[in-house]
């Protein structure tokens, strides 16, 4: 008698525990984010930039801030900078390649705020030259920052948002080059071909088993940000982006906006939408088009920097939002307003074409 009690205690048991995690489930099937003045924000690659334009706009907005980067003087000013604005903020230095300090970013998440709601991998850098002329030494060094330090990060964000329980963030930064290769930053692009496709890949698996994890990647165009200065260049002349641009802050606001709102892609400007939408309807034009356009638009007069003082190795300059391009900078990305408010886009889009019909019509009368 007292096995067979034993036994109908184990069933009953058995099926609490599956109503729970069906419950469990059906919570996650739709991700309620936490407001951003609730959440603590880890943002790698926070000493210039992207990164340090979202990082003061976090904390702008309430948000706790994790900032982090190899570059110490510019991550201690940048939370001296924060603190005196009355943002509460810290900071680890790290290198996002080296598996063991993305998990200490993690630990001091968790050791000084709790833990975290928004992990954002936007550490970076690029490679100018062409495909034959990079050594490999320098490929496998970018790989390890761009894509490796992307896994690393996702594979401990992930497992802290199951491991809590409750929904978070998970913003994965990208690029126009992840969506189409170019010429000249051949490496660059594709590191984030490789950051693109994990993604799409986690997210389908993390959706799959219903996991509380917000997925968004962020597909920025030209952004004009000290990126340039702190690649490698194989080129004669210095890298810039020549032509028109975004402004970081712009690539900010997309982060934060994901950060809320789960969102699975957000362009950040026309320019990368047009490389995505057309390299895939048109790849052979879009060849020929990148092969008119972009050699000549991804560099200034200036003579090249030596790759010697480059960020691929050691700590690039800190504390920079900007950097020394050449172009038109735009501060507002309407691709980024429309993901913001898509009912309010589609109203406007049907209200131009009915418009355009009325007057159509009017004309054939």
């Amino acid at each position: 008698m007292q096995k067979l009690d034993e036994e109908i205690l184990s069933v009953q048991n058995q099926v609490e525990t599956n109503k729970n995690q069906q419950a469990s489930k059906a919570v996650f099937t739709h991700l309620h984010l936490k407001k951003l003045h609730e959440q603590v924000v880890v943002i790698t690659g926070a000493s210039s930039g992207i990164g340090l334009a979202t990082a003061r706009m976090a904390a702008a907005r309430g948000a706790k801030v994790v900032a982090a980067a190899r570059n110490e003087d510019a991550l201690k000013q940048l939370v001296d900078e924060l603190r005196s604005k009355g943002c509460q903020a810290v900071y680890v230095v790290a290198d996002v390649g080296i598996e063991e300090d993305v998990m200490e970013i993690a630990d001091t998440a968790e050791r000084e705020f709790g833990g975290f709601d928004t992990w954002v991998n936007n550490a970076a850098v690029s490679i100018y030259g062409n495909a034959m002329d990079v050594k490999i030494a320098d490929m496998r060094h970018m790989f390890e920052t761009n894509f490796w330090g992307v896994v690393y990060g996702t594979r401990i964000a992930v497992k802290h948002f199951k491991d809590r329980g409750v929904p978070g963030a998970l913003i994965n930064i990208g690029s126009l080059f992840g969506d189409r290769g170019t010429v000249v930053q051949s490496t660059y692009a594709s590191a984030k071909f490789a950051l693109h496709g994990w993604t799409e890949s986690i997210r389908m698996e993390l959706e799959k088993e219903k996991a509380p994890v917000s997925v968004t990647l962020i597909h920025p165009g030209r952004i004009d940000t000290p990126y340039n200065e702190h690649a490698v260049s194989y080129l004669e002349k210095q890298p810039a982006h020549v032509g028109m641009m975004y402004t970081p802050e712009v690539v900010a606001e997309a982060i934060l906006f994901a950060a809320e709102h789960p969102k699975r892609d957000i362009f950040v400007g026309g320019q990368a939408k047009f490389l995505a939408t057309f390299g895939r309807l048109a790849p052979r034009l879009m060849d020929k088009w990148i092969q008119l356009t972009m050699y000549r638009t991804q560099h200034d007069d200036r003579p090249s920097k030596p790759r010697e003082e480059s960020a691929l190795y050691d700590p690039g300059y800190g504390m920079h939002e900007r950097g020394t391009n050449s172009g038109w900078v735009r501060d507002k990305s309407l691709y980024v307003e429309a993901t913001k408010r898509p009912v309010a886009t589609a109203l406007a889009l049907a209200g131009i074409g009915a418009s355009i019909w009325a007057m159509a019509r009017g004309k054939n009368k």
